[in-house]
C-alpha cells in the first residue's frame, strides 16, 4: 500500500511539474474576469497612485472607441464576448499602458501625449489586448506561486496570497511584469489583430518603439517618464526587427504611410490636460 502511494505521489509530482513547465494556468476564464475586476476596484480606490482622467469625456471615449474597434474587427479575439474589455485613461506623465486579467486595460496620458497617430495607439492597445487574450498574468501568477498556492487563490482559500498579488500591482507591477516571451507574443498578435481588422497600418507599434529609442538617444539615458515602461516592457532592437519580420511572415503589404489617422489623433491629443 505504501509503495503504491509512493509511486502515485511521484506520478502526481511529475504530472504537476510537466503541467507547470508548459505554461500552466490554474485560473478559469471566469476567474480571469473576477481577478481583473478586483484589481480594477483596487485601482479606482487609489486615485493618488492611479489618478483617473476627470472630465475630457471625448478623449476617454476616443481611446475606448479605438480599443473596442480592434476587439470587434476580428474573430481572432477569442474572448471578446467574455472579457469586458474596458479601456481606462490614467492622468499621469508616465509613458505606459498595462493590462490586468479579463481585459481591463489602462493607458496613461503620458503615453497619449508621447505618440503621434491613432494607428500607434491601436498598435499599443492591440498589444495589451493580446496580453489579456493569452492570459499572461494568470499564467505568471500560477508560475510565481507554484501550483499549490495558485490553487488556493483559485479556490478562494488564501486571501493573503490574493492581497500579495494586488500589492504587486502597486509597486511597478512586480512579478506581474511581462517576460520577454510574453512581450514578443503580444507584439506578434498586435500585428495580427490590426492586419485582420483592416483599418490601421498593422506595423504601427514600431513607431512607438522608434520614439522611445529616439528619446533615449537624445538624453543619453532612460528619461524618468519611461522608467516604468522600460521596467515592465523591456525594449530591445530585436523587438523592432521582429515587427518587420512578422510583417513579412504574415505577408502584410500595407502602405506604411496609410492607415495612420494622424490628423484625427492630433485633434484629440490637443485636448489633453
Amino acid at each position: 500500500m505504501k509503495a503504491r502511494l509512493a509511486i502515485l505521489s511521484v506520478v502526481v509530482l511529475i504530472g504537476v511539474s510537466f503541467f507547470y513547465s508548459c505554461g500552466a494556468n490554474l485560473f478559469s476564464i471566469d476567474q480571469d474576469v473576477q481577478l481583473g475586476k478586483d484589481m480594477d476596484n483596487q485601482i479606482k480606490a487609489d486615485p493618488a497612485g492611479y489618478p483617473p482622467l476627470t472630465g475630457h469625456e471625448d478623449v476617454k471615449s476616443y481611446v475606448s472607441g479605438v480599443g473596442k474597434s480592434i476587439v470587434n474587427s476580428t474573430n481572432l479575439i477569442q474572448y471578446k464576448n467574455v472579457f469586458p474589455y474596458q479601456f481606462t485613461v490614467i492622468n499621469d506623465t508616465i509613458i505606459n499602458a498595462f493590462c490586468t486579467p479579463g481585459g481591463y486595460i489602462y493607458v496613461y496620458t503620458g503615453l497619449l501625449k508621447f505618440i503621434d497617430n491613432e494607428a500607434t495607439l491601436a498598435g499599443v492597445l492591440a498589444h495589451e489586448i493580446a496580453h489579456a487574450e493569452n492570459r499572461h498574468t494568470t499564467k505568471r501568477i500560477t508560475s510565481y506561486y507554484g501550483v499549490s498556492l495558485a490553487l488556493n487563490v483559485v479556490l478562494g482559500n488564501n486571501p493573503n496570497t490574493l492581497a500579495d498579488i494586488m500589492s504587486n500591482l502597486f509597486v511597478g507591477l512586480g512579478f506581474l511584469a511581462n517576460s520577454r516571451s510574453d512581450e514578443k507574443e503580444a507584439d506578434d498578435y498586435s500585428i495580427k489583430y490590426l492586419a485582420a481588422g483592416g483599418k490601421y497600418y498593422p506595423g504601427a507599434i514600431k513607431y512607438f518603439f522608434y520614439k522611445i529609442k529616439d528619446e533615449q538617444q537624445r538624453l543619453g539615458q532612460n528619461p524618468g517618464a519611461i522608467d516604468r515602461l522600460l521596467s515592465t516592457h523591456p525594449l530591445a532592437q530585436d523587438r523592432i526587427d521582429n515587427v518587420f519580420s512578422k510583417l513579412r511572415e504574415y505577408n502584410v503589404t500595407s502602405d506604411s504611410t496609410k492607415g495612420l489617422y494622424i490628423q484625427e489623433y492630433q485633434f484629440e491629443k490637443a485636448k489633453l490636460p
